[in-house]
């Protein structure tokens, strides 16, 4: 394929380089007249492993142009990405300068292309950055539309400084955002040889899994750090500690709890959370992520809450309460605290748990019903067909097959359904849906 590479920074020059060593005829556009000099003569213009000798390699093979003339690289090439920097501004903001002055360049030498052209966004930016703010720039210079001479797609990547060329040739996946099968598959033909899945989504998924792959990178150095600074107080070896933790691919090292939902609750984590931040208070460590969590719960109890207050709507009923569906436990959990702020507020509340019967409650469920929120159990209905029928809004925490058909059968056009647990088919539900987080 005849590729075009703008921008030649870290991501542009690994990408430039591995293009032309897979065989492809890349043109590399860059404003920095050095960088172009030194890959001319062969030389990188990144310090990077491994990229000293396949700059030279694939100068070498004469696969690989440089230039500052951004209509010709267009003219010449029917695939470009696009690999300028995005900063940040003094305020935290993206600095989109370069970015949106290389869409008017890229825009002007499209009005005199013929056929048809791809653009590939890889710089980071924020969700909406593409079609918002870079795609209205390359149609209004070029006087063309998107899905006619051109059509524009997001992908984000994923290298690391330092091992960069065996992140692009290993990664998790390739992840492709857009919507024009036509120029989805062009991007897949250079990508094609990667031992990895190749991946279709929204340009706006695309853009914003880069930021949530970031994040998460970030917050598990600094949970790290902070279990080894607690470990350090405590004279634990934390490198022992993290490596056991690290062997559980069930629950630690895995998908699990990672996918957007209701908060935490029950007997164990709000529990253990507090005493590991207690420790470290008493040890004088501070641990400002960990001290977070239980906030950051309380702020998604919150934002339910609001949800549902948001309607204006007296009549509320609860399908389901304890803190897990399939359990009794009703200790530290989030929906009681719902249930608890709805009763303050004086509305008609209505709770339907299958799993919750008041009369069977034994031990320390009982004496935590009996000692604090022995109110509830007036509120609680058996079947959950009453529930629906007697509520305008219902807050969904349970999906069994009955409470779903129940839930097709029962709700009404007037209903308002506040989902905590991603209910299937939502199609069929007939009211107004709100997600809690999506």
């Amino acid at each position: 394929m005849n590729i075009s590479v703008f921008g030649l920074g870290y991501v542009g020059a690994v990408s430039l380089a591995c293009l032309a060593r897979d065989g492809h005829h890349v043109i590399g556009v860059d404003i920095d007249g050095t960088k172009l000099g030194l890959i001319r003569q062969g030389q990188s213009p990144i310090v990077e492993t491994g990229m000293p000798e396949l700059m030279a390699e694939v100068v070498r093979s004469g696969r690989v142009r440089v230039t500052d003339d951004a209509v010709a690289a267009l003219r010449d090439t029917a695939l470009s990405f696009l690999c300028v920097g995005t900063p940040s501004s003094p305020n935290g903001s993206q600095d989109l300068s370069a970015l949106e002055r290389l869409a008017a360049e890229l825009g002007t030498a499209m009005r005199t292309k013929p056929g048809y052209h791809v653009f590939v966004l890889r710089s980071t930016v924020l969700p909406g950055t593409l079609e918002e703010r870079i795609l209205p720039l390359l149609e209004r210079h070029s006087g063309k539309t998107r899905g006619v001479a051109f059509d524009v797609c997001f992908q984000p990547e994923f290298l690391r400084e330092g091992s960069s060329i065996h992140d692009y040739d290993n990664p998790p996946f390739t992840v492709v955002g857009g919507d024009s099968a036509r120029a989805i598959a062009l991007v897949r033909e250079a990508f094609t040889h990667l031992p990895a899945e190749f991946k279709v989504c929204s340009i706006r998924t695309a853009e914003m899994l880069k930021y949530c792959c970031n994040a998460f990178h970030a917050l598990k150095i600094t949970f790290a750090n902070e279990v080894g600074r607690v470990c350090q107080a405590l004279e634990i070896d934390s490198h022992e500690v993290m490596g056991l933790f690290s062997q559980d691919t069930r629950l630690n090292i895995s998908t699990a709890y990672l996918k957007p939902g209701f908060a935490f609750g029950g007997s164990c984590l709000p529990k253990d959370l507090r005493a590991l931040c207690h420790v470290a208070s008493r040890r004088d460590v501070s641990v400002p992520v960990l001290s977070a969590i239980s906030p950051s719960n309380d702020r998604h109890i919150a934002h339910a809450i609001d949800a549902v207050l948001a309607t204006g709507h007296r009549a509320i009923g609860m399908i389901g309460l304890s803190f897990k569906a399939g359990t009794d436990d009703l200790r530290e959990s989030p929906l009681v605290v719902m249930a608890e702020r709805f009763i303050g507020k004086g509305l008609d509340l209505r709770v339907f748990d299958p799993e919750v019967n008041i009369s069977r409650l034994i031990g320390a469920n009982r004496r935590y019903i009996e000692e604090s929120i022995p109110h509830i159990a007036s509120l609680m209905g058996e079947r959950c067909e009453d529930v629906i029928d007697a509520s305008r809004v219902l807050v969904v925490a349970l999906r069994s097959e009955a409470v779903v058909r129940a839930l097709q059968e029962r709700c009404r056009p007037d209903h308002v359904i506040v989902d905590l647990v991603r209910l299937p088919d939502r199609a069929q539900l007939r009211g107004a849906y709100r997600g809690v987080c999506w």
